[in-house]
């Protein structure tokens, strides 16, 4: 007999005070532990239509990032260090030890990151066209972090303007264009920035992890690290903020992982095909381990020093193992 799905109760906005300001977050469910990680600009809300299924196996946690959604927007620390101590703080007040941890886009760099800091607590990892690989990223983004960049961001809110923009968007959709495969939910994120207050938090967000020339972190230093972590990789093979060859060089350079393009998607495979991202999210667990924390192996593997991180040309970037929907 199938599990009962949680009702709207369950899948509600919850709200704790942490370190003096307000985080929102979903929490439903019962199991083992998936922690799901949004990226720049989103909410919680981008895992909506996949929480009430997950939540009939697991323990679901699904964050607002602090400045973002509806948990506060401080002036405050906004890197992936500062999400990674702030998933873990969320975590202990929940009573959750470890969990597996997912992430999208700027959300896989924070998972990547947690990994990173508390090894201990992290069972598997899933990054879904996550940032952090490569300097590589779409110029709007670019743009976006230029200084100054935020005081013109309150001028796309102008009613002419913002009409331009969305009917850009929505051309780009009509020609089929890899951009325009993400119109409704980079419109949606757009939206999400309604005042000064929350573009201030997404600029400093940005600007945390790229400036005018690209990203400007990577994990491709410390990813030898990841051995014995079961790593899922999800692109979408059409994604023009975070490219394809990311996904390729990722999945090279960590030990344990598993890379699946789906054809057709762009930069939100999860939200574009929720369906296969469940069976393919469900199949990884299903299949794999969770990961085993040993302080002297992590020791070991430091002291061994970093292999050279891999080659970046064309012909590496596609491994044998790649699934492809």
């Amino acid at each position: 007999m199938a599990a009962a799905e949680p009702n709207r109760s369950e899948t509600a906005i919850q709200y704790r005070t942490v370190h003096g300001y307000r985080r929102a977050f979903v929490h439903a469910g019962s199991g083992p532990a998936l922690l799901l990680i949004h990226g720049i600009g989103d909410s919680s809300d981008t895992w909506s239509e996949l929480i009430p299924i997950l939540a009939r196996t697991h323990t679901m946690i699904a964050p607002d990032l602090l400045g973002h959604g509806r948990s506060d927007k401080p002036r405050a620390d906004y890197s992936v260090a500062g999400y990674a101590n702030g998933m873990r703080d969320l975590l202990t007040i929940l009573g959750i030890d470890r969990a597996t941890i997912v992430g999208h886009s700027l959300g896989g760099g924070v998972a990547m990151q947690f990994a990173y800091q508390y090894p201990e607590r992290c069972e598997r990892l899933v990054l879904i066209a996550t940032g952090g690989v490569c300097s590589e990223v779409h110029p709007l983004l670019r743009l976006a972090a230029w200084p100054n960049a935020d005081f013109f961001l309150p001028l796309l809110q102008l009613g002419h303007v913002n009409r331009v923009g969305t009917r850009v968007f929505r051309l780009l959709q009509a020609l089929d264009s890899d951009l325009g495969r993400d119109a409704d939910d980079l419109l949606r994120v757009f939206e999400a920035l309604p005042d000064m207050t929350a573009r201030r938090a997404f600029v400093r967000t940005l600007r945390s992890v790229l400036d005018w020339r690209g990203q400007a972190i990577t994990m491709l230093d410390r990813c030898y690290l990841a051995v014995g972590m079961p790593t899922l990789l999800i692109w979408g093979a059409r994604d023009a903020v975070i490219p394809i060859s990311h996904g390729y060089i990722a999945d090279r350079a960590m030990p344990d992982s598993r890379l699946v393009v789906f054809e057709n998607a762009g930069h939100f495979p999860h939200r574009s095909e929720p369906a296969r991202f469940l069976k393919t999210l469900q199949d990884f667990i299903a299949s794999t381990t969770p990961a085993r924390y040993e302080t002297e192996r992590w020791r070991e593997l430091m002291l061994s020093g970093s292999p050279e991180r891999p080659a970046i040309r064309w012909a590496e970037r596609r491994p044998a193992a790649v699934t492809w929907w």
